[in-house]
């Protein structure tokens, strides 16, 4: 089976936000999904100017 993850080679994760609803978490996503790459980037940066891998952070 082949996932997002698997078919674009992702292997780090920069960025991520936390919800207590899933239906705020998907509505999010479809918002940020629909946003020009540059201001993917700025939300990134503002959050990880490194772009280190946050995947030890996740609790």
């Amino acid at each position: 089976m082949r996932g997002f993850t698997k078919s674009y080679g992702l292997k780090v994760l920069v960025y991520y936000e936390r919800f207590d609803d899933i239906r705020n978490a998907i509505q999010r996503e479809k918002m940020i999904k629909h946003w020009p790459r540059v201001r993917k980037v700025r939300l990134i940066h503002a959050m990880n100017p490194e772009w280190e891998d946050l995947y030890d952070t996740l609790i």
